[in-house]
């Protein structure tokens, strides 16, 4: 009896050893290296710990649009980062770009998501003037280029297949039999773009103009007024994000570029079809910015790093895949993207849906912490400069130095330093969350077209094009 007992405390005490099971007062509880069961357990038991900077301003009006990439200020709002770093936000809708952008600059809200050109645009010399700052990229990719069902009957023949589908990218060359029948039914063709200083303007006329379709160049003598559309073979229209799927439906566009729920809400209602994402068009391009006020982030410094901290941890939280379903759950609230919570699932979960039922993987749709998402890089700003001045907006010739100095002016990587800081030393992200950089990414030739960009030569790099206005 005695071996019998001796042999099974020793088959309990290797059971224990096994599992990982230690007493409740051992010291030291034996783990695996590596073990995300243990590492849970271990946060959970010591959790990180927000330390509160003393916040110059701690009720704060942010803005947005209802898009699924306004997901760090949701998500941030919602779990409570915000208040961890004593800041009370309240996040308000806007009806457009444009009331984001003079909100912003007339101080009615102390910060905003906006476009990345806007507070570009605004510090050399396009549309309205102010010194905006941005110290956080809020996401990679998430953008979809959609035609009518009326103009894919028209260009589906010529799409190559394999297993019964369309083989993607599909390149704009492949819109020219659209573009020929309403040529020669002389109707315009237009696409629908939410901004002149947006991505998905530069998105959709880069995408354009690798396929040799020229979108057409801005009148620099009237930039305000001009739609970009001089020597096009297509026109392009500003529609606010969420009327993209009615006016498309109404004819008054034939195509659009926009983010997301609205792509995957042409294919819910039936009325259109997908047929490049923006991650086709450029790898893991930089989307959405946070911008405040240069005065903002002067006169309140602490308060500009406590809300980065917040969107820092909000992003990594949401590309954690165990979270995204329910961070869905939470857009789909009428306070934030208002959609329904399937047609958001779709590009949020890994997955999008072009034709109706032809759904593929595209795990990176929406990227929002790795690959150093949330860092402003100076390479990512100069880009959209390059953009600028390749189709008219910026006129006067530049030297790289001058697009390198005003970038610096604009994006503000050191606040996202300072916030990251903070979060490595309480134990929210771990050192190899931090970019070791100067603020360039290495060269890259992940376009469409295979070009190659090095941010720090912005001039060789505009040049380089057939269809675009030389530096």
């Amino acid at each position: 009896m005695k071996k019998l007992a001796s042999n099974l405390i020793a088959l309990l005490v290797i059971v224990f050893t096994v599992t990982g099971f230690t007493s409740p007062n051992s010291p030291h509880p034996i783990s695996k290296k590596g073990n995300s069961i243990e590492r849970k357990r271990t946060d959970e038991e010591n959790p990180p710990k927000t330390k509160k900077l003393p916040v110059e301003k701690a009720i704060l009006t942010i803005g947005f649009i209802k898009l699924t990439d306004m997901a760090p200020l949701a998500i941030a709002k919602f779990l409570g980062y915000f208040e961890e770093e004593g800041l009370t936000v309240n996040l308000e809708a806007q009806a457009n770009w444009t009331e984001i952008l003079d909100k912003v600059i007339d101080n009615q809200l102390d910060g905003a998501q906006m476009l990345a050109g806007q507070p570009i645009a605004a510090a050399v010399g396009c549309g309205r003037q102010a010194q905006l700052v941005t110290p956080y990229s809020m996401d990679l990719n998430g953008n979809a280029i959609t035609v009518s069902k009326d103009v894919w009957s028209k260009m589906k023949d010529s799409i190559p297949e394999e297993y019964g589908k369309p083989i993607h990218p599909i390149p704009a060359y492949g819109l020219k039999p659209a573009l020929n029948f309403y040529k020669l039914a002389n109707k315009p063709f237009t696409f629908g773009i939410v901004g002149a200083y947006s991505t998905h303007n530069y998105q959709l006329r880069y995408w354009l103009a690798a396929g040799g379709i020229n979108p057409g160049f801005y009148n620099s003598n009237t930039i305000q007024g001009s739609k970009g559309n001089t020597g096009a073979d297509v026109q392009l229209n500003i529609t606010a994000p969420p009327k993209m799927p009615e006016t498309l439906k109404a004819g008054t566009i034939n195509a659009y570029c926009v983010g997301e729920p609205w792509n995957q809400q042409a294919v819910e209602e039936n009325i259109g079809v997908p047929i490049v994402t923006s991650r086709e068009i450029w790898k893991n391009h930089p989307e959405k910015v946070f911008v405040m006020t240069k005065e903002f982030t002067t006169k309140y410094p602490n308060t500009a790093t406590a809300f980065t901290k917040a969107l820092i941890k909000a992003g990594k939280w949401l590309d954690d895949p165990e979270n995204r379903k329910e961070a869905t759950r939470i857009l789909s609230k009428s306070k934030y993207v208002d959609g329904e919570k399937h047609v958001i699932d779709n590009s949020m979960l890994g997955t999008f849906e072009f034709e109706k039922g032809d759904v593929r993987l595209v795990p990176d749709f929406n990227v929002f912490f790795k690959y150093n998402a949330t860092y402003p890089y100076y390479s990512d700003g100069i880009w959209f400069m390059t953009q600028m001045k390749r189709w008219g907006q910026i006129s006067e010739p530049k030297t790289n130095e001058w697009y390198i100095t005003k970038i610096k002016e604009v994006y503000k990587p050191e606040i996202w330093f300072k916030a990251a800081k903070l979060l490595l030393e309480e134990g929210f992200i771990i050192e190899s969350d931090l970019p070791v950089t100067d603020g360039f990414k290495p060269v890259t030739n992940e376009f469409i077209d295979k070009v190659s960009y090095d941010g720090r030569k912005p001039v060789e790099y505009i040049n380089s094009f057939k269809i675009g206005l030389k530096n």
